[in-house]
């Protein structure tokens, strides 16, 4: 079986720098009979930072890069000469990645936008050399600081698309064909349940040069936000759309129940999702004569509503009109403004992850165990200066 290119699930171990130890060097040199300390600070611990990438829509890149280590910082020196900083290590993510704790499940972060930088682990500080630790009644201080300890930490990184429009629609509702009608993009289509097996992003171009992004999420059945059917797995990709786009096709025996039956998988899923802004697409309308579509238009739900067909071009125009309007409109920038601050992210239920990663292949047991954190630390040390020998 060909392995997906779309990944919204990842765990990662991750571990910052340990700092680097102060020196306790006493410098003894032929013509400096009272030379003193002179032991240098040693070098923070690399941290590890998260950034918003745009040019990345899943977190594929990441399936292959399991253990991220920062740079440890270098030990301080002779001649108050401090150590080398440990290097940074940053985790580029795709826009929507939320962040949480492999072990107890606990939310640690979001990344919502391009170049957003987030610190993640914090490497451990430098200690001070002897040198720092001189007094008038402590000239000769044989001591100095340790480093700080590096930290670790695993990591499990989920994927939620960021689009204006999410389609969202039972299996064979035509939500691959439209978005192939209105972008560039060509998601698989064909006649069975279940053909889409993976989101799909498109751009679809507007008038004047302008454009809005559409998602096409993998069909919703009555019973996904209880693990029925494809599951909870792609519900959460609808989370981050501005606004949700239904499509039910035209021959279906009651569109108001269809339409209702979606609305509540969402509303279970997550409540907040009917605070967003809906509109309703009755699709392969190619098939349906004017009088059958004025029947019909009088029992649909009290939402913006449009017939179309993907095929044919039928409203095709008219709906694109319509979702600029809606996307534009007051109350839909107001939802997206407010969004930040309605949102409470909640710890994840560590069984549901874990089953999720297992069955993406995800969920091997990775950690990283670093020989050189332990070591004794000599009390100080006593080097002679050669440069100043003659």
């Amino acid at each position: 079986m060909a392995e997906s290119n779309f990944v919204d699930y990842v765990k990662i171990y991750c571990r910052s720098g340990k700092g680097g130890r102060g020196s306790a060097h006493m410098r003894r040199a032929k013509y400096v009979p009272n030379g003193g300390p002179d032991g240098g600070n040693g070098g923070r611990g690399g941290n590890i930072y998260l950034r918003g990438n745009r040019h990345y829509w899943t977190l594929l890149h990441l399936r292959y890069e399991r253990h991220i280590l920062a740079g440890h910082g270098q030990n301080g020196s002779k001649s108050r000469s401090s150590g080398k900083d440990g290097e940074d290590k940053y985790i580029d993510v795709s826009c929507g990645t939320v962040v949480y704790n492999a072990e107890t499940g606990e939310y640690i972060c979001d990344v919502t936008e391009d170049g957003q930088v987030v610190l993640l682990l914090k490497g451990g500080r430098g200690g001070l050399g002897n040198w720092n630790f001189r007094t008038a009644t402590n000239q000769a201080p044989r001591y100095a600081q340790p480093g700080e300890p590096m930290q670790e930490l695993t990591v499990i990184m989920e994927l939620k698309l960021l689009a204006d429009v999410g389609l969202v629609g039972f299996p064979n509702a035509g939500k691959s064909t439209l978005l192939s009608a209105v972008s560039s993009a060509r998601p698989k289509i064909a006649n069975y349940p279940f053909t889409t097996l993976e989101p799909s992003l498109g751009i679809v171009s507007y008038r004047d040069g302008q454009s809005f992004v559409m998602a096409d999420i993998p069909g919703i059945i009555e019973g996904a936000s209880e693990g029925k059917g494809l599951g909870l797995r792609f519900l959460r990709h609808i989370e981050r759309n501005s606004l949700l786009l239904f499509m039910v096709p035209g021959d279906t025996d009651d569109i108001r129940r269809e339409y209702e039956i979606l609305l509540k998988e969402l509303a279970t899923f997550n409540p907040e999702m009917l605070d967003k802004q809906r509109v309703l697409a009755i699709t392969k309308s190619d098939l349906l004569d004017e009088e059958l579509i004025r029947m019909l238009s009088e029992n649909l739900p009290e939402v913006p509503h449009v017939f179309i067909s993907s095929v044919s071009g039928m409203g095709i125009d008219s709906l694109k009109d319509l979702l600029w309007k809606e996307l534009n409109s007051e109350s839909n920038k107001l939802q997206a403004i407010t969004a930040q601050v309605r949102i409470v992210h909640q710890n994840k239920n560590l069984n549901f992850l874990q089953d999720e990663l297992k069955a993406m292949g995800e969920d091997e047991d990775i950690q990283y165990i670093d020989e050189d954190q332990i070591e004794d630390l000599d009390d100080f040390e006593y080097e002679d200066d050669e440069d100043d020998e003659s």
